[in-house]
């Protein structure tokens, strides 16, 4: 796949007519509108370039592809064993902060995506046009701490600055042919994918495991056949925490909205701080991509265009129960469905808040019903994490299943073998046996790698092994993913922080989080039902207090389930914690803890530390309290026992 708009060795770049290179820049940049901003940019770029590389050896690219992004960097130039990431601001007299970090995380894409990139140079550099000259910290822009920055005119000075005492030269032909694998976050996905981009341009399709382009086109074929044969359909799309679910939830939704404004895909989902955060982060990008091309659109003009795409499953659920009429949604995305609620909690809340007395449906029976309204065709796209239900009365997948089996027996059923070979996902096999019988099994319907954490696709059978106290088997699985996955152990949390503010570049994001039950965190300053809001969390910069960066505001399992950051600390409450080999299930109540002794209530407990455990991509530290001898609610052999378990699988623990 061609990556840049243009490529040439520098000395065919310099002698070549700057018209050519503009021509065929312009040929390239045609799937968009071309304005006259972006020419006059590309116009300055060739003049400054065709005069500072003159006499230098290497190759040259213009708007060259960072997809996980979902943009283009201005110029990559490859000199020696160098490749410098050039970020152009024509006519600014300023290096601004948004573009230093900017292109330190092309320079940070590169190298933990682009398999050609994972071990050269990788030299961030900003060019303000008109700025003052300024001095360069090799070793710090070599790490990623720093950019360097220079004027029009000392590119060349840069250049030959980096490469004076270079060893091999880069292999031109393998960088260009490398494999790119990104793995973006759900945030970058949705952006990129709101932009027009497909899967495969921004996800990770390696190998047979890793192929959301199959899982998306198998649903298609799902979809387009009920079309054709007026059918109803349902598939249900399994895979371990970080797999890639809900990117291919937006995907497909995305992509109907394409193929067919009158299909009315919508994503739709319970988990309130993924759809206000997705939200947020597309109006964003909206209103800044418009201002890129000159446009002014205002937050609410933003907002009212791209909220459709995302809604709240329950605002959707509300509006048919008001209304007896058909949806006009014909595709239909439930995100997270195994927490769509049993027909206990559904009623209690239907009479609690809506005066409805004798509702007595399941949540999934009820969303079924409203799309069978439909009199012809539909089709309905279950996100379904297994062992991630966190919350008193969601329901899993056996509730769906359990609404086929009664009431709607001419629905098509797409579901993988894993559903009916793990307990995870169904625990009743006389529901198993019913649905092998009456369902179509497909393979790709399974997401069975981790790529949250693309440092590591262990990371989640790890965290698996370790909740389910198999000492041995957590040991090796942790022994082979440390170097790439780093955790750390701690029992200072100032330690902690140190440790996540130096290990993050660029824009990678860092965040505290902690179960929403950890309740006698707040005798050391960290309460836990203190509410944030989780689009400031997620999206601010660091220079906001109520961002993620500020490292003082926690998210819970509610806010972050569903969504990750880069490296996180997880603040280890009281609440579950390990004592004779066990672990001991506790909730807070009054002035003291009490033990948990529902069996369903300690499974919720267990999947918040899951949740909690496989939210961070590039690594984690666990800070571990040190307990208290005069506070009865926080004594030592509280967290003790869970420090030594971790400290004998083998983390190791910073001081």
């Amino acid at each position: 796949m061609k990556r840049a708009y243009y490529n040439n060795t520098i000395l065919g770049f310099v002698t070549e007519d700057s018209n050519s290179i503009l021509g065929q820049l312009s040929l390239n940049h045609a799937n968009r509108s071309l304005d006259e901003l972006q020419r006059n940019a590309w116009i300055k770029q060739i003049e400054i370039l065709k005069e500072q590389l003159k006499g230098i050896d290497g190759s040259i690219y213009f708007e060259f592809q960072i997809p996980r992004m979902g943009k283009r960097v201005d110029n990559i130039i490859i000199v020696e064993d160098c490749v410098f990431v050039v970020e152009f601001k024509i006519g600014d007299n300023t290096y601004g902060k948004h573009a230093e970090l900017q292109v330190i995380d092309y320079c940070l894409d590169l190298k933990n995506f682009h398999e050609g990139s994972h071990f050269v140079k990788l030299i961030p550099v900003l060019i303000a046009t008109n700025a003052e000259s300024c001095s360069t910290h090799t070793e710090k822009v070599i790490e990623h701490y720093q950019v360097a920055k220079c004027n029009k005119s000392g590119i060349k000075e840069i250049i030959e600055k980096f490469t004076q005492s270079s060893k091999d030269k880069i292999n031109i032909e393998i960088w260009e042919n490398s494999i790119y694998k990104p793995t973006p976050t759900i945030v970058e996905a949705a952006q990129a994918l709101y932009k027009g981009h497909k899967v495969e341009e921004i996800s990770r399709h390696d190998s047979e495991k890793i192929n959301l382009n199959k899982t998306s086109n198998y649903i298609n074929e799902v979809i387009n056949n009920s079309k054709l044969n007026n059918k109803k359909s349902i598939c249900f799309i399994t895979g371990v925490p970080g797999a890639g679910k809900t990117l291919a939830g937006l995907s497909i939704a995305n992509e109907r909205m394409l193929v067919n404004e009158d299909e009315h895909a919508v994503f739709l989902s319970g988990n309130g701080p993924l759809v206000d955060v997705l939200r947020e982060a597309l109006a964003r990008d909206f209103v800044l991509t418009a201002a890129e091309s000159g446009q002014r659109v205002t937050k609410d003009e933003a907002k009212r265009k791209t909220n459709a795409f995302i809604q709240n499953i329950h605002h959707f659920r509300d509006e048919y129960l008001k209304y007896d009429v058909k949806p006009t949604e014909r595709v239909v995305v439930f995100d997270e469905a195994q927490r769509a609620w049993t027909n206990k909690q559904v009623s209690s809340f239907m009479k609690r808040k809506k005066g409805i007395e004798d509702f007595d449906m399941s949540e999934p029976e009820f969303l079924i019903d409203v799309m069978n309204r439909h009199k012809d065709w539909c089709t309905i796209i279950c996100l379904i994490g297994g062992g991630q239900e966190i919350n008193t009365g969601e329901a899993g997948l056996e509730e769906w299943v359990n609404a086929f089996q009664k009431n709607y027996k001419d629905w098509e059923i797409h579901f993988s073998n894993s559903i009916i070979n793990s307990p995870n996902y169904i625990k009743s096999e006389t529901q198993r046996k019913w649905l092998y019988q009456n369902g179509t099994r497909e393979t790709d319907l399974h997401l069975s790698v981790s790529v949250r954490s693309f440092r590591s696709e262990q990371v989640s059978e790890f965290v698996h092994e370790l909740l389910e106290l198999n000492l041995e088997k957590a040991k090796n699985l942790f022994s082979n993913c440390k170097k790439s996955f780093p955790v750390f152990l701690t029992r200072d949390m100032e330690t902690a922080k140190k440790w996540l503010r130096k290990e993050s570049k660029g824009t990678e994001r860092i965040g505290l989080i902690a179960s929403s039950g950890a309740r006698r965190l707040k005798a050391l300053g960290y309460d836990v039902k203190n509410e944030i809001s989780a689009p400031n969390w997620f999206l601010n910069d660091s220079d906001d207090i109520r961002s993620s960066y500020f490292l003082e505001d926690i998210a819970t399992e509610f806010d972050i389930q569903g969504l990750e950051i880069d490296r996180t600390c997880l603040i280890w409450g009281a609440n579950f914690h390990l004592s004779n080999d066990e672990w001991q299930y506790q909730n807070f109540k009054g002035s003291k803890w009490q033990n948990i002794k529902q069996e369903v209530s300690k499974v919720y407990l267990k999947n918040t530390y899951r949740v909690l455990l496989t939210r961070a991509r590039q690594g984690m530290v666990i800070y571990i309290p040190d307990g208290s001898e005069i506070d009865h609610t926080r004594p030592r052999n509280f967290y003790d026992g869970t420090y030594n378990y971790l400290k004998e699988i083998g983390i190791e623990e910073l001081f």
